[in-house]
């Protein structure tokens, strides 16, 4: 069934994952057909729409048993219920749901239409070349998860009274083998998630059942998107749980989590993408415990506030890493990009840069359509926009760029800028690179910088042949003839205006 995904996302190192909160959609869809929807009713001219733009695979977010118990709290708590406000002015209870990071159960939920619903869209996906990703949240499950109350051992326990010592860490819970105090799900950096309980991933029993939870996931799709993956690394989470890390019977294990959980799946299901939400700057480990790919939040943090030489800095890195980063600008735990960027040219030559380096480009539903109110997890709608129409025509433009086989199999390389002319520093906001593939070249080159920035880019066209080159833009009608000796002594100049871009095909101009 998955043979045409295999082929596209295995052997290429430039797929593109699209980012759908499911519930919304869901809900939008069944508004406009006037009957409540299931997945695999979902319009065969969206699904070919998702195709026509070039994606090898759709996360769908959000499509687990929600938790009644995170819906309570999403529903009175009242720091959540002003950001519902903030996004949607007229919400209502009927408007929130639990968090779909609260995971009630792995099951689909059955008001998506259960696991035969899922079974057949992911077959509608395939026949179109699309894979299919599911969430697996790894470090925490709803407080009312089955388990909480059958196998409270496989969580974090605390001392009696320690609920009442420190309420916002921990909470009592009535379970199977008596009453427990049980530790909310955290990042140590910030306040506990209230609605959730927190996994050991490293006592052995939680750890057989976190795995035999994977392995059931891995049936239903072509890989998962592992939520806070670098909380579960044996010293991260040492140091945040410490002496609660052991229980009275048992050591914890001393191996990674993540190791032993990819190599569980991959001998049955080889071509399974495994994709870290990942920080701090432990990408490089996660990759080497077997995630196919790591979020890329660094080079997000410094398109949005840092500017072209941090850019040009951070792409400077190992091609091997490179390859293995989900390059974004835009997700769900982030504020829209068209909100970030109000300079539309800000915001596509951000997007330009995300999709044409090498990794994994992740897109967020409502990215292409220049949304600007980002809408919090819990909600089940989100407010009516005016979407941007130059915003989609960018999009559709840029993603007909990435068919090409170039971007997908073809050798990458970041090229340098130099000074126009004494004294002129503007060449440091320009960031040129190219992709190389027997005789196809494309030559990208963005000024990441609100002003006009002139320089010379040296270009060694060694694979093509020829004495003059034409560099046809493919994102606007600019075409223009340079000689190979002027390219490669000089440079190609460019005074390019503020966020001005190319993403030019580069051919021999005698053979047109």
């Amino acid at each position: 069934m998955a043979q045409t995904f295999e082929l596209r996302l295995h052997s290429t190192g430039h797929p593109i994952v699209y980012e759908v909160n499911t519930r919304v959609l869901m809900n939008e869809l069944s508004q406009q057909s006037g009957t409540p929807l299931r997945l695999d009713q979902i319009p065969d001219t969206l699904l070919d729409e998702w195709q026509q733009l070039g994606f090898d695979a759709i996360w769908l977010m959000g499509i687990w048993s929600p938790s009644k118990r995170s819906r309570e709290i999403a529903r009175t708590h009242e720091g959540l219920r002003e950001e519902y406000r903030r996004a949607l002015p007229d919400v209502t209870d009927e408007d929130i749901g639990g968090s779909p990071y609260a995971v009630g159960a792995y099951t689909v939920a059955r008001s998506l239409g259960g696991a035969r619903s899922l079974s057949a869209l992911r077959r509608k996906l395939a026949r179109r070349g699309m894979g299919l990703i599911l969430d697996f949240v790894s470090n925490h499950t709803a407080r009312d998860h089955p388990w909480v109350s059958a196998h409270p051992e496989y969580y974090i326990n605390g001392r009696n009274g320690e609920e009442t010592e420190k309420p916002g860490e921990f909470f009592r819970t009535r379970t199977t083998k008596g009453f427990r105090t049980i530790a909310f799900g955290r990042d140590p950096h910030f306040p506990s998630w209230t609605d959730t309980a927190q996994l050991n991933p490293y006592l052995p029993a939680a750890r057989t059942a976190m795995i035999d939870t994977l392995q059931k996931i891995a049936r239903m799709c072509d890989g998962v998107r592992c939520d806070m993956a670098m909380l579960l690394l044996r010293e991260v989470f040492m140091r945040t749980w410490g002496a609660y890390a052991a229980s009275p019977e048992q050591e914890p294990l001393r191996t990674e989590f993540w190791e032993e959980a990819i190599q569980s799946v991959l001998p049955q299901y080889p071509q399974f993408l495994f994709i870290a939400e990942a920080y701090w700057n432990l990408e490089w480990e996660l990759q080497q415990l077997g995630f196919r790919a790591t979020y890329d939040k660094t080079l997000y943090d410094r398109l949005l506030h840092e500017g072209a030489g941090s850019v040009y800095d951070h792409l400077r890195a190992e091609l091997i890493y490179q390859q293995r980063c989900v390059r974004f600008i835009e997700n769900h735990d982030e504020h829209r990009i068209a909100y970030l960027m109000p300079n539309e040219w800000w915001h596509y030559a951000a997007a330009t840069i995300a999709a044409t380096i090498p990794g994994m480009l992740l897109l967020h539903e409502g990215q292409l359509d220049g949304r600007r109110v980002k809408v919090p997890v819990q909600l089940l709608r989100r407010p009516h926009e005016d979407l941007s129409i130059p915003t989609k025509a960018f999009y559709t433009k840029l993603l007909s760029c990435l068919h090409a086989e170039i971007f997908r199999r073809g050798n990458w390389q970041l090229l340098y800028s130099k000074s126009a002319w004494y004294g002129n520093n503007s060449h440091l906001n320009i960031i040129p690179y190219m992709w190389r593939m027997e005789n196809d070249c494309r030559f990208i080159v963005v000024n990441y910088a609100p002003h006009n920035s002139q320089c010379y880019v040296e270009l060694h066209l060694d694979s093509l042949d020829g004495r003059t080159f034409e560099f046809r833009d493919l994102m606007s009608p600019a075409v223009y003839v340079r000689d190979r000796e002027t390219l490669e002594h000089k440079g190609m100049y460019f005074d390019l205006p503020g966020y001005g871009f190319h993403i030019f095909t580069v051919t021999p101009a005698h053979t047109l």
